[in-house]
């Protein structure tokens, strides 16, 4: 076991104000794999005046000159990548193949783009009698999840970096391991002391003593609703400003003149990837009744494919697998018909849950409303397509979804669902595009261009 010491504040590793640790846990062996401090308010305050300090300087420094640390943070990533890789897999469970392609391999490409993007991104306009300036927010507290650790690390520290503003970042306890990696690239990278600083610790403790500190100016999260609403209403007393990115209960529409077996395979490959673990999963799938029972059969044959302890990894934890087979629980209880997978551990060790498919399940039910962050995927019928866009916007979230069908049909479907990004017949993941969602799932956008805004303030001067 690993114990680590210290947290990076104002450029060096510094000792933990007080003495408690959080264990680190392989949740495919659950076994102890590391222990890192567990920060106070004390190591929070101090992460933050350290960034409080640093910002004029960082602020000031040309776009040119901080595309230049981002091209080195990104070589710094990439030449670690194996590293990092292997780290995700040990603290999260992800399969070696996905954690080296997408846990270490996105925060490549998305530090790169913001590099990129400060060679011609317009920090002043003209307006008429007016110069409009985009000015650094200040000091960022990002507090990110464990499902994705550097990815969503990367996805707001990059563009806040890129936007002028220091950050201190609070990973979740769970997967602190990769935290720690990436801010020893930023060391590297030559980034000036206090711009960036990172406090392992607990939620309720260094999480909120960074949302009510008075020296952060905005809060980015992304997590659970419920968690959420709380930093959105304590950031709001403040009048401090948010990003929150948070649940979704995405839907895949396949509409008629679809190609059923490739609408059913992607739905479902998109559920078991990170199993399960991803708040754009496409959980819920709306089939016409012609074709149901077709497209059911497709998914029980499809999930085959994802043998838990290779192709599927095991959940974050513990706690994560028992919230996920009481889901899967209530969905037999509430009527719905278990086609593939249940509730029984599929494994001896390791916190996995057997890739599940319902069938039957009603807009109502709670597996077709409630995110569940598991293998476990939903048919629901439909009669038309009124019908299923009355479903598809039926939930209190909006963050993704996905139209399957004729190009000009599925195109003008999309349209209508309230969601903040669509896939339409697979389209590829587009790093440089804005992601997040409507309702319940968030306020802000985060990656490319509207990345980069959400951490600036507008200031015009007229003449």
């Amino acid at each position: 076991m690993k114990v680590h010491d210290g947290m990076y504040i104002d450029g060096a590793w510094r000792p933990a104000a007080g003495t408690g640790t959080i264990a680190v846990v392989n949740p495919a062996t659950e076994e102890v794999v590391a222990e890192v401090p567990a920060g106070s308010a004390q190591d929070v305050d101090a992460a933050v005046r350290a960034a409080r300090a640093a910002f004029p300087a960082w602020s000031a420094t040309a776009p040119a000159e901080r595309a230049a640390r981002l091209a080195a943070l990104r070589d710094a990533l990439a030449a670690r990548q194996d590293e990092i890789a292997a780290t995700v897999t040990e603290e999260l469970g992800a399969p070696p193949r996905l954690a080296h392609a997408v846990h270490a391999g996105l925060p490549v490409t998305v530090t790169g783009s913001y590099a990129d993007l400060l060679a011609t991104y317009p920090f002043e306009e003209k307006v008429g009698n007016s110069t409009v300036l985009l000015e650094a927010v200040g000091v960022i507290g990002a507090i990110t999840p464990w499902n994705y650790p550097l990815h969503q690390l990367v996805a707001k520290v990059a563009p806040a970096l890129a936007a002028g503003c220091t950050v201190v970042v609070k990973p979740a306890e769970e997967t602190p391991l990769t935290a720690r990696l990436f801010a020893e690239c930023v060391d590297a990278a030559g980034f000036p002391p206090g711009v960036l600083n990172l406090v392992t610790g607990l939620g309720p403790v260094a999480g909120q003593a960074l949302v009510e500190h008075e020296g952060v100016d905005l809060v980015s999260f992304t997590g659970s609703t419920a968690v959420g609403r709380r930093i959105g209403a304590t950031a709001g007393g403040a009048v401090k400003r948010v990003a929150l990115e948070l649940g979704g209960k995405s839907a895949s529409v396949i509409l008629p003149g679809a190609d059923l077996a490739k609408a059913v395979t992607t739905s479902v490959a998109s559920v078991m990837s990170n199993s399960g673990q991803r708040c754009n999963a496409f959980t819920r799938v709306l089939v016409r009744t012609d074709r149901y029972e077709e497209a059911v059969a497709l998914a029980a044959e499809a999930v085959t494919a994802y043998r838990p302890g290779e192709r599927l990894g095991p959940l974050v934890s513990a706690a994560q697998r028992d919230r996920v087979v009481a889901y899967v629980e209530k969905g037999v209880a509430e009527g719905a018909r278990l086609v593939a997978g249940g509730p029984r551990p599929p494994l001896d060790r390791g916190y996995y849950v057997a890739p599940t498919v319902f069938a039957d399940v009603t807009p109502d039910m709670t597996i077709a409303q409630e995110e569940i962050f598991g293998p476990v995927v939903a048919f629901l019928r439909y009669e038309d397509e009124e019908d299923a866009l009355r479903i598809a916007n039926g939930t209190v979230y909006g963050l993704a979804g996905a139209v399957w069908g004729e190009p000009e049909a599925a195109v003008a479907f999309a349209r209508r669902m309230e969601a903040g990004q669509v896939d339409i017949n697979g389209g590829r993941f587009n790093p440089l595009a804005p992601f997040g969602g409507y309702k319940q799932s968030g306020v802000g956008r985060e990656l490319g261009a509207h990345g980069l805004a959400e951490y600036l303030h507008t200031k015009s001067l007229q003449f």
